[in-house]
Order: structure tokens, then sequence, then C-alpha cells
């Protein structure tokens, strides 16, 4: 990903706080660490934001949207095969590829931070409902909440063994053998 150029200030801080969470826990980065990494002065990492909190949320926010826009794009896209069974592995596959901020949120989160928990819950049940909702314009599942809930549960049970390095889990033939398994399961329309 290209830098943001320098016109758009909130965009440098935003890229180099990725950056350094690339490497680095947010709590072991310093705002003059994102300061420099940006190229900008602190007092102008101050203006646009007062604690790194802020810059998670931000980058939170950024990362969330960008997956349901993906989402909602694929999902509508005639021209792609959008089948229950492509749904279910373009969940699960783009979950586990994407899942490096999502470690980063998941700590925060569970180390205390109520603010980044409850705007995850949120953003689940977005997805949940939007997930639910294309599953069901999908198959004449009865249950098609339960299929999304158990999707986001699944891609996040796969992320975890992805970064624990599992050598005993093949993910990408996890995610076939359960595309296969649950399509097998749900009534198709």
């Amino acid at each position: 990903m290209a830098a943001p150029r320098k016109d758009n200030v909130k965009e440098l801080i935003l890229y180099a706080a990725e950056e350094l969470l690339l490497t680095k826990k947010l709590s072991d980065i310093s705002l003059a660490e994102i300061a420099a990494c940006a190229g900008i002065s602190k007092g102008t990492l101050y203006y646009h934001y007062k604690n790194k909190n802020e810059i998670l949320f931000d980058i939170t926010d950024k990362y969330l949207n960008e997956q349901y826009r993906d989402l909602i794009a694929w999902t509508e896209d005639a021209a792609k095969d959008t089948s229950l069974h492509r749904l279910i592995h373009y969940v699960l596959e783009r979950d586990v590829s994407t899942a490096g901020m999502r470690l980063h949120l998941f700590y925060d989160a569970m180390m205390g931070d109520e603010q980044i928990r409850q705007k995850l819950l949120a953003r689940y049940e977005e997805f949940a409902h939007i997930l639910a909702e294309k599953i069901a314009e999908r198959t004449n599942d009865p249950a098609p909440d339960y299929l999304a809930w158990l999707l986001l549960v699944l891609s996040d049970g796969l992320f975890l063994h992805q970064t624990l390095g599992n050598p005993l889990l093949d993910i990408p033939a996890f995610i076939r053998q359960s595309e296969t398994y649950l399509t097998s399961r749900v009534p198709q329309v």
C-alpha cells in the first residue's frame, strides 16, 4: 500500500500507525514514534488525535468498513458466482487472510478497552446481520442467523490457529471442507 500524500495528515497518521502495528503492539508504540513514522511533528499529531485509542478507533473503522464494503460489493456482483458455497469460502478465506489488524483489536478488547470491545461487538452484529441476509437470499435455511454466526466464529478460530502457526491444521483445506460440509446440510433455493 502506498503512503498517503502529505495533504491528508490523518491518512498519514493512520498509515504510519498501521505500519508500526505490523511489528509491535499498540501499547509498545508511542505517539512520538507514530509522528516520526508519519513525517509530522507531535503537535500536528495531537491536533488530529489526542491519544492512541483515537487512532486505533479510526484504524478499526477503516478496517471494518473496508471489509463490510468488500462483502457487499462481492455479494452484489452479478458477474460472480455468489452461491452459498462461494459465500462460505469468501467469508472464511477473506477473514483469515485479513486477520492481522483484528488481532490488535482483540488484544486491546481483551485487555479491558471497553470502547474497542463495544465497537467490535457492534460490528460483529452488523456482519452477522448482512451475512444472514445474504444466506437467506441463497438458501431455504430456516436459521440463517445461526449459519452467519457460525461463519464468524469459525473465521475467528481459523485466524487464531493461523496466528499460532498450527502445523496440524491445513487452513485452505479446512475452508474447502467447511464449504462442502455446510452446503451439503443447508437447503438451497
